[in-house]
Parts: C-alpha cells; structure tokens; sequence
C-alpha cells in the first residue's frame, strides 16, 4: 500500500507543475462588498445567480451587497436552499434554477458550504450529462464553469481559493470532492465587516478549520512547492497571532481581516499541497452525522498529529518557532509538543469538545472505508494509514 501510495504521488507531483496555478483577484478591508458590482459589470454580466443560505439572509448579510447591485442595475437571482453540508438535491436544485433564469455568472456569499454549492452547480453546468457522483474525484469537470465572484463570511474553508468541492450523497451520506481547476473562483472579496456577526463558537472552529488547512500542508509530503510552504507559514501565524484574541472579541476588524487573510493563505496552500487524514477522517463523520465540517477538523487536529508521531516532528517544530512558541527544550520532539500542545490548550479555551460528539460503534467500518478510499493514494500523508491503521485510530476517539 504505501508503495503503491508513494508511486502515486510522485505521478502527481509531476502532473501538479503543468497545471495553471494561479489566485484569485482579491480586494480586501473594511466595506469592499461595496465594490463587488464593479468586478461584475466590468465582466459584462448582467445577471447573477446569488448562492448563500436562510441564515444569511434572516441576519441581513446580504443587504449592503444587495443594495448596491440594485444601484448598479446589476440584475439577480437568489438561491439560498444551502444546507450545511450541502447535498446533489441542493445541487440540482440550483442548477435548474440557474438555467431557468439564464443567469451568468453567480456569487458565491457564506462560508463553505454556499461556495461549495456554487461550483458543484458550475460543474453541473459545464457537465450536464454527468452527475454529481460521476463529477466526484480528480480533474473530472475539464471544461469552464460559470465565473463565481466568491464572498466568504466566516474565516475558515478558504473556498474562495481551493479547486474544491464537498458534496453529499443524499442517499447514502457519503461526502466526496469535486476537485478541478475550473472550480477556482476568479474573484474573492475579503470583507471583515461581513464577519464581525459571527457567534464565537463559529469563530472559533472555522479559525481551527484554517489552522488544520495550513498544518495538514505544511507536513504532507510530496506537493508542495516553495509557495504553498511560504503560504502555510503565514497562515499559522496569523491565527496564533488572532484567532483567541477576536474569539474574545468579535468586533475586531482587523483582527477578523487577519483571520481571512489566514483562511485564503491556507486554502490555496492545501489546494496544491493537500489536506490528510483530518480530512479523509472529518468528511466520513460530517457525512454520517452532520457534525459542522470545522467542528470536526477541530477536534481530531491534535489527535492525527500525534498519531502521526516523529515523521512530522521536524516541520511541527518549524511552525513553532513561526509562531514564537517558548520551549525549553530546543529539540525537535519537544517543539512539536508544544505546537501540538498549543492546540489543545487553544481548544480547551475556546470551548471545543474533545471528541466528536456522535461516533456510533456500528459506523467504524463504514467510516474506515471512506476515509481509508478518501486518503489513499491520494493525500501525501507523512505517513500511510491502512484500514487497520484508521479503525485503531477511529476507536481510540470513543
């Protein structure tokens, strides 16, 4: 298996270089929603597809970016059917009525969800004889989606940079990726004023979503290059230096424009250098029982990490000392404790569980299964996990 593993990834390595890798345009700071019908009339549209959520809409979230699309005679159509773990109904839905009001391009507003909806929508459109579960995998799309202008309004997925989309299967629960270039958004606009509603317990595990975003990253093997390993350092930085800090305090701006600064760093980090197995782990739970995608990251972080155990020693370390972290003994072994360590203090802090919530005995197998399927051959994991290797892991969380 890990040969086979590590065979695969070298292959793709290769492959990752010819891919045109490339950011969003961005704009940034304190009332930038407002310039957003710029970007869309400079494009030539003139009718978007809204993609959010009922939540949003209730705290009127929406309406400043509303108000000015109105002034700008920008016409739009709103979709806000998005569920948390967004499903192929979901996705259907929206691209029946995307179609039926000939719509050109669509904003992505929310967290990940809302952006993950839009490009499985954007997929769905470009491969209308495929379906969601044919689309799933890698570079299955190959053809170009609807433009999305992406509004992130937590600071956490980093989806308005990832080639990334998690859909589940309404059937069978089961949570997979779309993962094409053609899903980047061509626009992100970082808003901080967008976040300062956020509760904090929605601060706090979309920040640890981020935070595992950048670490998973940094010490996989294999992908990354000399950018994504710059990006995961400023990202960790960043949420060392903010997430406790605007968890206390929600009303800071700059604070809430670092912790989205950190998000978009990491997602395009992970985007070519990958996540592991938090993630291959985190999606079979979230599918199974819906427990919130950050919620999820945010507890098994530490665990995988220590589970990984010397392999990642040496790059924990780095990301300690990124972040000034004291230790008193300046080994690598006791650096990575103390980032480790670092997290779990910052967990316990912020009032986030210990272990999942929800882990039902009967489900391991079929959570080994998905994960085991999710994270082989794919994710360059410092080290490679076989079904018995998740299973100890899984039953160790109970």
């Amino acid at each position: 298996m890990k040969i086979y593993c590590r065979i695969y990834q070298g292959v793709m390595k290769v492959g990752l270089y010819c891919l045109p890798w490339k950011m969003p345009k961005v704009i940034e700071g304190s009332g930038s929603i407002k310039r957003l019908p710029v970007w869309i009339k400079e494009e030539g549209f003139q009718k978007v597809f809204i993609v959010t959520d009922k939540t949003l809409i209730g705290l009127h979230l929406l309406d400043t970016m509303i108000d000015t699309l109105d002034e700008e005679n920008v016409k739009y159509i709103i979709f806000d059917d998005v569920e948390p773990n967004p499903t192929d109904i979901n996705i259907e839905a929206g691209v029946m009525l995307y179609k039926q009001n000939d719509c050109e391009a669509m904003i992505a507003f929310g967290g990940g969800s809302p952006m993950d909806c839009a490009k499985a929508i954007g997929a769905r459109i470009a491969r209308p004889k495929k379906s969601i579960a044919q689309l799933q995998g890698l570079f299955k799309v190959l053809k170009r989606i609807p433009i999305i202008f992406a509004v992130p309004t937590t600071a956490g997925t980093g989806s308005e940079t990832t080639i990334a989309s998690v859909i589940t299967d309404t059937k069978t629960h089961h949570k997979a990726s779309i993962n094409d270039i053609s899903l980047m958004p061509k626009y992100a606009v970082l808003d901080p004023e967008l976040t300062l509603e956020l509760p904090p317990h929605i601060t706090s595990t979309t920040g640890m979503d981020a935070l595992c975003h950048a670490v998973e990253a940094y010490t996989n093997h294999t992908y990354n290059s000399k950018v994504e390993k710059e990006l995961c350092k400023k990202a960790v930085k960043l949420i060392y230096d903010n997430l406790y800090k605007v968890y206390l305090d929600g009303s800071d701006v700059q604070g809430r424009q670092n912790l989205q600064r950190a998000a978009f760093y990491a997602g395009r980090a992970f985007t070519r250098g990958s996540v592991g197995y938090v993630h291959a782990i985190g999606h079979a739970l979230g599918g199974l029982y819906g427990t919130p995608h950050g919620l999820v990251m945010s507890i098994l972080l530490p665990f995988v990490m220590r589970q990984y155990g010397e392999t990642v020693h040496k790059r924990l370390a780095e990301l300690c000392d990124v972040c000034g972290i004291e230790v008193k003994e300046q080994t690598d072994k006791a650096k990575a404790e103390a980032f480790i360590t670092w997290i779990e203090d910052l967990k316990i802090k912020m009032n986030i569980p210990k272990y999942p919530p929800v882990l039902k005995e009967e489900d391991i197998d079929q959570i080994v299964e998905w994960a085991t399927r999710e994270g082989n051959p794919l994710y360059p994991t410092p080290v490679t996990w076989n079904k018995s290797d998740f299973k100890e892991f899984i039953l160790s969380l109970k």
